[in-house]
């Protein structure tokens, strides 16, 4: 496949991840918002930014589509999407994409004069000025960025320029540079620092002698200017993606390390662990008769982003660093078949004395691969008095809808497969993470953006008592998404003018709340929809919650109020239950808790939970293949065969499995396995 013809599928994607997402939003979002929402969700998944919010604004000289505030970080960066919706993409002339930047950067100027009081107050653009105005007394740093599906033939974004103390840097995102981020296979673009070039010296090293092939391992000690400039050039993007993820969700500023910035420097290097860094090349020069690493390729810091963003965060990055310097260890990683192996083993080991889980390493987590699992053989009841059933899509990871309907050989096939798998039918892992933790009664913390409330839910999960993910899970789950899906639309029709997302999280954790977790789940699930008497609430309830969120206390910024547990406190705290009394007769009894509905296995013993961990791991078409094996060699007997079988049409269905029948399972596989069977890898993929 040429580059030309795969950029051009890549482009057509885009357009169809685009349509369906206004789609699903049964057409309240415009294209362009659409487009801007896509193009942050997969940046944000990426590493480049940190769950930008949508917000478009036009006015004479100046647009906007969207913003992020970082106050850790000190920084702002706002968003310009050019959507052309076309291909093959069109090539977006040189002229509106210098306009973009000055249409960017007025807007800027605007909010920072305090000028967004000429603007409706309970408006989400607003909001977004007055963040930015409120912050400018911290503001050290502004990135513009111009997104567009088209084609661009600019070979340079606008120089760095300063406005007052504020530096200002630019970036453009097109089709292409899109493109190649999305086929990277990591995920993000390589970082390449020329220490020479930029600071004007290398910094020494010590390398390790060693017999591995595949790596080379040097220690040195980087003075904190250095770490602190390059992480404020890269930020999260130097961080590997689950040691980001883990940050996120914790917080970047350790407060041990920020005393000891300010008040002891120079024991810094005593005090702190150090941090360790992969590259996929170093290069090095004789420095005084040593060696010193002068420039590194594919730069990520897998352990110690607690350490490098604090050097940062500390006085909004004014703290005096000439006595700080920082202990690493860098691993230079060469590709090859060991490449991804040792990348992962180095983040996972290198942070073993940290909580950070397992899954937490692994795109592949089995909570994830399960769920799909049972999205791609869950039939949903047929509706409406229709004979045709459907199926919800999971996406486990990003453009699989997209691919899986491309990889249909005809398009009669593709519009069956379109039919099977409904476009509103499909949702993400930060969709699921969405639905979970807003019936958890947790609407701040998905107030805080996609990927922040995915990973708080991630370690949660990690957290709390396991679940057994079977087909009655995977039901309720869907229930949870037709719920707040309806509820989306409910509030879109009440005309609050902007912060939909936020009333959608809080409506809905609100009723979660006053019902004890008692909406009947099996029923939504049975009807593929919400009874009237449930809408009527959910409009009601709606009302009240955006009274609460739009009239934040001494007047703080609506959107940053949405984030604060406070504003939760308050909402279900004050809120009426009178509309609620008028659907208790809808209710669950009280014994039918939510615990019982997601059947919890918290008081089941630990070797039961082992025991269905091993037998997902062999997964269900496995359980056929030995069950196959111990036909053909006689090794295990008709009522072993008959306990495979049952296993894998159990774990196929989604099924829940006996303990009983888990052990001796278990036992049948650890036999067979005595005797000889062995899968290959394809056989249980």
């Amino acid at each position: 496949m040429t580059t030309q013809h795969s950029i051009e599928e890549f482009s057509e994607n885009i357009r169809q991840e685009v349509l369906a997402l206004a789609e699903a939003d049964e057409q309240d979002m415009m294209l362009s918002d659409s487009f801007t929402q896509t193009m942050f969700d997969m940046l944000s998944e990426a590493g480049e930014f940190d769950d930008p919010q949508v917000c478009y604004h036009r006015a004479r000289g100046m647009e906007v589509s969207g913003y992020m505030v970082d106050e850790d970080e000190a920084r702002v960066d706002l968003f310009l999407s050019i959507h052309t919706n076309s291909t093959p993409p069109e090539t977006v002339p040189r002229q509106r994409i210098e306009v973009a930047y000055r249409r960017l950067c007025s807007f800027l100027e605007w909010s920072l004069t305090g000028r967004h009081v000429e603007l409706e107050e309970s408006s989400p653009v607003f909001d977004m000025a007055a963040h930015i105005h409120a912050f400018k007394g911290s503001l050290s740093k502004v990135r513009l960025c111009v997104i567009t599906d088209g084609r661009t033939t600019i070979e340079s974004v606008p120089k760095d320029q300063n406005l007052g103390s504020i530096s200002i840097s630019s970036s453009l995102w097109d089709v292409v540079r899109l493109h190649r981020l999305s086929t990277s296979g990591r995920q993000r673009e390589t970082i390449s620092i020329d220490l020479m070039e930029r600071f004007g010296e290398p910094i020494p090293c010590l390398q390790a002698e060693s017999t591995q092939e595949g790596y080379r391992a040097f220690l040195m000690l980087i003075p904190g200017e250095v770490l602190r400039s390059i992480y404020a050039d890269y930020g999260p993007r130097l961080l590997e993606t689950n040691v980001r993820s883990f940050l996120q969700a914790r917080g970047k500023v350790n407060r041990g390390i920020r005393d000891t910035i300010t008040r002891e420097p120079e024991r810094f290097l005593a005090y702190n662990n150090g941090i360790t860094l992969t590259a996929e090349t170093v290069e090095l020069n004789n420095n005084g008769g040593g060696r010193a690493v002068s420039r590194l390729d594919g730069l990520q810091i897998v352990n110690g982003g607690q350490t490098t963003a604090s050097l940062l965060a500390t006085d909004r990055g004014r703290a005096d660093l000439s006595q700080v310097h920082v202990a690493a260890k860098l691993i230079e990683i060469v590709e090859g078949e060991v490449h991804d192996e040792l990348v992962r083993n180095v983040s996972r080991f290198s942070n073993s004395q940290n909580r950070i889980s397992e899954a937490d390493f692994s795109s592949n987590n089995p909570y994830h691969v399960r769920i799909e699992e049972l999205s791609r053989t869950t039939w949903a009841p047929a509706v409406g008095g229709s004979q045709r059933q459907t199926k919800w899509f999971y996406e486990r990871a990003r453009g699989q809808y997209q691919d899986a309907k491309a990889s249909e050989s005809t398009p009669a096939r593709r519009r069956a497969f379109s039919t099977e798998h409904p476009t509103r039918q499909r949702f993400t892992k930060t969709d699921l993470a969405k639905f979970k933790n807003t019936w958890d009664q947790l609407p701040h913390i998905v107030s805080r953006g996609a990927q922040k409330n995915f990973s708080d839910y991630m370690i949660r999960l990690e957290d709390r008592d396991q679940v057994v993910v079977d087909r009655t899970y995977f039901e309720q789950l869907v229930a949870q998404a037709i719920l707040f899906r309806t509820a989306e639309r409910i509030v879109q029709r009440q005309n609050f003018g902007g912060y939909r997302a936020n009333i959608v999280t809080y409506t809905l954790a609100l009723l979660s709340h006053a019902t004890s977790q008692r909406i009947d789940l099996d029923r939504i699930w049975r009807e593929q929809t919400l009874t009237q008497n449930l809408q009527e609430v959910i409009a009601e309830l709606s009302h009240d919650v955006h009274r609460i969120i739009t009239n934040p206390p001494t007047a703080r910024n609506i959107t940053e109020w949405c984030k604060a547990e406070e504003c939760w406190k308050i909402i279900r705290t004050t809120v009426t239950r009178a509309p609620v009394n008028r659907i208790e007769r809808e209710l669950l009894n009280a014994s039918a808790t939510r615990k019982e509905q997601e059947r919890s296995i918290s008081s089941i013993s630990s070797d039961y939970v082992e025991n269905l961990r091993r037998l997902v791991e062999v997964n269900s078409e496995g359980w056929n293949i030995l069950a196959d094996w111990g036909s053909e060699t006689g090794s295990i007997d008709p009522s072993q065969r008959q306990l495979a079988l049952r296993i894998g049409k159990a774990l196929h269905r989604g099924s829940s499995i006996k303990p009983k029948d888990a052990e001796k399972a278990v036992e049948i596989l650890d036999r067979a396995r005595e005797l000889g069977f062995a899968m290959e890898a394809e056989d249980i993929e």
